[in-house]
């Protein structure tokens, strides 16, 4: 808008900013997490119990499973957290600015 904007309205739309890109980031993340798993999946029912190579890249893609699920898990808690504080400074710029008179 102007250079006169508030501070509160330019946090506000920082803090939108990372909002939208930790969304961004959490999608990311769940799409690498569903690829790992059909990957895992696909190794499970291609190969047979003993073959120990397919065994170990199951256990790898299995721990970057995991990763990635804790990764969303944190993204996630970011990502409200930071609609909390949207919302909140939302109502903040919504609520009327009083003068009470007492300045000093």
């Amino acid at each position: 808008m102007s250079d006169h904007e508030p501070r509160e309205m330019q946090a506000l739309r920082q803090l939108e900013q990372l909002v939208r890109h930790l969304g961004e980031e959490l999608a990311t993340f769940r799409r690498r997490a569903i690829q790992a798993e059909g990957k895992l999946k696909s190794f499970e029912s291609s190969t047979p119990s003993g073959d120990l190579f397919a065994i170990q890249q199951a256990a790898q893609l299995q721990r970057e499973n995991d990763e990635l699920r804790a990764r969303i898990a944190f993204a996630t808690d970011r990502t409200r957290g930071f609609l909390e504080q949207v919302r909140f400074l939302r109502q903040q710029a919504a609520r009327p600015v009083t003068n009470s008179g007492s300045d000093g």
